[in-house]
């Protein structure tokens, strides 16, 4: 086994802790786009999810195991708790794999102990060792991770290690789980870790962490000096709370930073060889998906994928940068696959060219789904006459959304005006296939859509969050909508892009709705199952 990697491994935990965000919840068909795209950008592991935590999150582990983890794809992970039902529905889920690990943890800070656990260290000890024993009778390949590692007493820890170590763990993770440490202090733990285990060169050291007080991917990278050779993170950063290091900062700063973190690789300083094995052309197009599918905006001010994050306002920026784009540019827009707004399509164009741009841009799509976004091409190419790969990439995510088409919007209509109450009109396809419409004033003309749409589908909810953004400039260019809704504490999303915004608005909210209404049938059905 090599357990000196001559680059860095990196582990995306979006679909399990990424997911943990409130209203980032994801259905299976979801899961597994995100995963594909995961594979494309080259993530060395999926962390798929929990197994033991629902029948759902099992499934789709299983459906990415069997769909993304090829012989040359990505190792499919599972989260476990260091329990044996855990481990082995985590065992179970990643059989399809060709390549599965089961990733099993413990709290080992004393806080945990006392108030969590309720146990003590030499049986946190014993519990971890019997159960990565346990976890190595299903695969050769598992990770260990002491909770709250970043609190926890480091003499305690060195022991858990090297005790996991000898039981069969061939991934250490180190997890600064509540986003408590600085840079010098965690790089400090790592180099600790290396200088204490007495066996620590017979597991990788991985590292977690949460981006509390904003130095996750600051802690990352110190731990990279300090010895770390797995950085375990998420696209946009999404995660629990303040989030999770982000994936694309983290590749970025290896990336244009390669000759400052070559030599603590073992590198000659001028090597050019990539410190990961991501694809960063397709860092952008990865970010766009899973700010779609989970609801969950990016900042404009947002490093490496922001709508800001190319662009110059200052007189003297501009100036320096059609100079030479090195006067303020670290790094080329394009690394991260954000291509220059250039017109590739029009309404003449065929479905062989619309499919072919499509894979270009690094889209495989079912004939199903390739059918229906050239429909929505044909609809947007009459409205606006220059399509962009930016537009293309919006009608793409926004049709295969795999929210539950329970409801489907059939009209929408509105009148409004300085001088005139905002009205809406809406008819709405029920789940029963009976065509219904309603209509509302309101005091804007959305605030009267989503109104209407209530009075149709007649479920409470709360809209927390209302979000527009232009995919291109331009009076016609696509508008993309994002909005959040709560009931019963849980917050459920929906997104959708056209050209005229009102009917994003509508689409989005009736999406929402369709993901809030299908929780709802699945929760009447558990209680049946129970009764």
């Amino acid at each position: 086994m090599n357990t000196k990697p001559e680059r860095i491994i990196i582990f995306d935990t979006t679909l399990r802790d990424g997911e943990q965000c409130p209203g980032a919840t994801l259905n299976i068909d979801e899961k597994l786009t995100i995963a594909k795209q995961l594979a494309r950008l080259g993530v060395d592991i999926i962390e798929a999810g929990f197994a033991f935590a629902s029948p759902g999150d099992f499934e789709a582990i299983s459906k990415i195991a069997q769909t993304v983890g090829t012989e040359d794809g990505p190792v499919i992970c599972s989260l476990a708790r260091a329990r044996k039902e855990d481990i082995k529905a985590a065992a179970e889920a990643i059989k399809p794999a060709a390549k599965g690990r089961i990733h099993t943890f413990i709290a080992t800070s004393d806080i945990h102990l006392k108030y969590k656990l309720k146990k003590t260290r030499q049986e946190v000890v014993a519990i971890a060792e019997e159960m990565v024993a346990y976890a190595k009778n299903f695969t050769s390949d598992v990770e260990f991770s002491p909770e709250d590692a970043g609190r926890s007493d480091p003499e305690f820890l060195y022991e858990v290690l090297e005790r996991v170590i000898s039981a069969g763990a061939t991934t250490v993770n180190i997890p600064d789980t509540v986003g408590y440490t600085t840079p010098s202090e965690f790089g400090a733990l790592i180099k600790g870790i290396k200088e204490n285990v007495p066996n620590i060169d017979k597991a990788i050291i991985s590292v977690h962490g949460h981006n509390d007080l904003g130095l996750a991917v600051a802690n990352f990278l110190e731990a990279v000096k300090n010895g770390a050779r797995q950085l375990e993170c998420t696209i946009n950063g999404i995660g629990e709370r303040a989030g999770n290091a982000a994936l694309e900062e983290l590749v970025m700063a290896l990336h244009v930073r390669r000759q400052y973190f070559n030599p603590f690789l073992g590198r000659p300083v001028d090597s050019e060889e990539p410190l990961t094995n991501i694809d960063t052309k397709q860092i952008y197009r990865t970010s766009r998906l899973v700010s779609n599918l989970t609801g969950i905006l990016v900042q404009p001010n947002k490093a490496i994928v922001g709508a800001n994050a190319f662009a110059h306002e200052s007189g003297i920026h501009q100036d320096g940068v059609l100079k030479n784009k090195l006067t303020y540019e670290i790094m080329d827009a394009q690394s991260i696959g954000l291509t220059e707004n250039q017109i590739v399509l029009g309404k003449h164009s065929g479905r062989n060219a619309f499919r072919t741009r499509l894979r270009e841009l690094g889209y495989e799509l079912t004939e199903t789904e390739l059918n229906q976004a050239f429909i929505r091409f044909k609809e947007i190419a009459d409205k606006k006459k220059e399509i962009t790969d930016w537009d293309l990439q919006a009608i793409v995510n926004d049709e295969i959304q795999q929210a539950p088409e329970l409801f489907k919007l059939e009209l929408v209509q509105v009148s409004c005006g300085s001088n005139a109450k905002p009205t809406a009109t809406v008819t709405l396809r029920t789940p029963e296939g009976e065509e219904l419409m309603d209509a509302a004033i309101g005091t804007g003309p959305v605030d009267a859509v989503y109104k209407a749409i209530n009075r149709v589908v007649n479920v409470p909810n709360q809209l927390i969050e209302f979000s527009v953004q232009s995919v291109t400039a331009g009076i016609d260019a696509i508008g993309e909508v994002t909005i959040r809704l709560k009931h019963e504490n849980r917050v459920f999303s929906g997104h959708a892009a056209n050209t005229d915004i009102i009917v994003a608005s509508a689409q989005a909210y009736v999406n929402a709705l369709n993901r809030l209404y299908a929780w709802l049938q699945t929760q009447s059905q558990r209680k049946q199952v129970t009764a």
